[in-house]
């Protein structure tokens, strides 16, 4: 069977595949340009695109209603003229004859299609794992799930000590529940932040009762059809009701890969996020761009990409010069802490940490730099409780400007002062 709702020789104008913030923000894109053109949204799960942030958020903590993650109501699809298949995978995609076969073997034809199918957390690979009551946070239903588990006196153990382990135990201690971090690096976020800031992190959720096993793996999960405890590989056994694991996520490339599009940690696109299939764009956490300012290919697994990337795709699709250039920015709220990170320190940079202000305060920003000139170059900064400061460190970061550590460093010299100043 073969679906034409329009577009050039029967085909549909935008095919876009996936089901999250991306999806939805290049309707936007595409609309701006294009009132008519047909839409297609193909995506797996059986409910509207959504963004991902408030699974683990608000909606978690119960400050905010689930129908909140919603980008857009069904009407508003009715407006912009998108036809909706949701619950309905993508199996297959041939980019020569334009065509993208759904499942149950619907074939779709298209003049231009988008990939923005994100990522699926990697699984935990140790007896156990299937056990009731073990969970991943990335879907919808999977923050329902937690949501209901995350009672007071509830015991609960997170298996990696990533944005995803810090947030939800910051929620169950919320909710009363115990809270137990698994981690065998040294420091939470230890490949990000640097064990600086990442002892920092322990000490915020120690201090806010948490029990944090590091540089420990997890060598089983035990339970009788239900989980009731992990054990560790130094043999200790942590009582647990329920498992949360975030030991990261893969993108979901397989679409792409079966078509014999270019992959490599993610699907590589150009700037305008094209793929290497002529009429195939990809967004959101499955694409790695080629960065301009930053001079590298850049995959990034943030709100921020999808809603700006999405954007982009849909306006690049649609026929407008678009050059995504961003630089990378993810937010993240943990008790009464507020952060915001910008920049990107790629894989394997020895980058130095400036502090300005205390850490043992709450308040206070971290630089991510490295030697330059005489001075050093911000690669990325991140304020805790230092409001309206973001704006100046991307300008840092996109300028590549070079400045003093020490001034960099010290709370008395003006952000914007720094970062006005050129390279």
């Amino acid at each position: 069977m073969s679906t034409d709702t329009g577009g050039e020789q029967g085909r549909t104008a935008y095919v876009i595949v996936g089901g999250g913030l991306a999806a939805a923000k290049a309707v936007e894109g595409i609309r701006e340009s294009d009132q008519t053109g047909s839409i297609l949204l193909v995506a797996q799960e059986d409910r509207l695109p959504y963004e991902r942030p408030p699974l683990s958020k608000g909606v978690l903590l119960g400050d905010d209603e689930m129908d909140t993650a919603f980008t857009h109501d069904r009407d508003w699809y009715a407006e912009q003229h998108v036809e909706l298949r949701l619950g309905t995978p993508a199996t297959s995609l041939d980019t020569e004859q334009h065509e993208l076969t759904l499942d149950g073997g619907e074939v779709v034809r298209y003049e231009k299609l988008l990939i923005a199918t994100g990522s699926t957390p990697r699984a935990l690979d140790v007896p156990g794992a299937d056990l009731d009551g073990v969970l991943y946070l990335r879907e919808m239903q999977e923050s329902e799930a937690l949501k209901a588990r995350l009672t007071d006196g509830a015991r609960v153990v997170l298996i990696g000590a990533g944005w995803i382990g810090l947030e939800v135990a910051a929620a169950a201690r919320h909710h009363g529940s115990s809270a137990t971090i698994i981690e065998p690096q040294a420091a939470p976020l230890l490949g990000v932040m640097g064990e600086e800031v990442g002892g920092w992190f322990a000490e915020l959720h120690r201090g806010h009762g948490v029990e944090l096993r590091l540089g420990e793996g997890v060598e089983r999960i035990e339970g009788d059809g239900r989980v009731t405890g992990v054990v560790t590989k130094s043999g200790d056994t942590v009582p647990a009701d329920v498992v949360v694991v975030g030991v990261g996520i893969t993108p979901n490339t397989g679409l792409a890969e079966g078509a014999g599009i270019e992959t490599g940690n993610g699907i590589v696109t150009d700037p305008g996020l094209r793929t290497s299939a002529e009429g195939v764009w990809a967004a959101g956490d499955v694409a790695n761009w080629r960065s301009t300012t930053l001079d590298t290919n850049v995959r990034v697994e943030h709100w921020a990409n999808a809603q700006d990337g999405g954007l982009a795709a849909g306006r690049s699709m649609a026929g407008q010069d678009v050059t995504y250039d961003p630089i990378p920015f993810f937010f993240s709220d943990q008790y009464d802490i507020g952060l915001e990170y910008a920049g990107y320190v790629p894989r394997g940079t020895d980058a130095q940490v400036v502090l300005r202000g205390k850490p043992s305060s709450n308040e206070f920003m971290a630089f991510w730099v490295v030697p330059e000139g005489e001075g050093v170059r911000v690669l990325a900064g991140m304020h805790v409780n230092v409001w309206d400061t973001i704006d100046d460190v991307q300008r840092l970061v996109r300028e590549h400007t070079v400045v003093d550590p020490a001034r960099l460093g010290d709370p008395g010299v003006p952000l914007g002062e720094l970062a006005g100043s050129s390279s």
